[in-house]
């Protein structure tokens, strides 16, 4: 039987695919600041909080700003993110997910979001995978963005489970990081020339199975 008792997901890149909002919303800000952001550059702000964000975008536009005008702009950003993704609905979830969710079910697993973003809460309700999770830590629940490992400890805890018996899945280097620093085992979703921490890299969930997963740990 498997030490393994819980799986605790990421959001953005995972489950759902909001990349291309967030991109379109950031970008949107920096050229109303008087530059542009690549979207190369937005590889950097996958799994990093929205204020970190905002830190790094005014860093590459050379722009130093007060505490109370960082503020705004990231209050502007998160309404033109929320417009985009008030629109979606269960088609935007990720291939495989579902077939993967009913897997772990089947396997008497238990489920945790772990996501950074404070709108995770309005995304899963969207598409419809709210009661899919046994707990959910989003970014009102931590003070701390990753890498840091606030948001998956919580999970665990949250779960009253241990590190150990815990399995992270992640499409960022940060997220990647968060869960090996919460002492868990590291799905890495995505390339393996980019998660190179990750104890387990696949393409994607639709990639993957439960067993397969519950084997590779051991």
């Amino acid at each position: 039987m498997s030490a393994i008792k819980a799986f605790l997901f990421d959001l953005d890149g995972v489950i759902v695919d909001t990349a291309i909002y967030h991109y379109q919303a950031w970008r949107r800000l920096a050229n109303e600041l008087g530059f542009d952001i690549s979207e190369e550059f937005n590889e950097r702000l996958k799994g990093v909080s929205r204020t970190d964000s905002l830190d790094i975008i005014l860093a590459h536009g050379g722009l130093i700003l007060s505490d109370e005008k960082k503020a705004e702009l990231a209050a502007q950003k998160n309404k033109w993110y929320l417009d985009l993704v008030s629109r979606m609905t269960s088609d935007d979830i990720l291939p495989g997910v579902a077939t993967f969710f009913s897997q772990v079910r089947k396997a008497g697993l238990e489920t945790a979001l772990g996501s950074v973003s404070k709108n995770a809460p309005l995304i899963l309700e969207r598409i419809g995978m709210t009661q899919a999770f046994d707990a959910i830590i989003d970014g009102t629940k931590i003070s701390k963005g990753k890498p840091d490992p606030e948001v998956f400890a919580k999970g665990a805890q949250e779960l009253d489970r241990q590190p150990a018996e815990c399995v992270v899945f992640e499409d960022a280097v940060a997220g990647v990081q968060a869960g090996k620093r919460a002492g868990m085992f590291v799905v890495g979703l995505g390339s393996p020339d980019v998660l190179t921490e990750a104890d387990l890299i696949a393409p994607s969930l639709e990639a993957l199975t439960v067993e397969e997963v519950l084997a590779k740990v051991g």
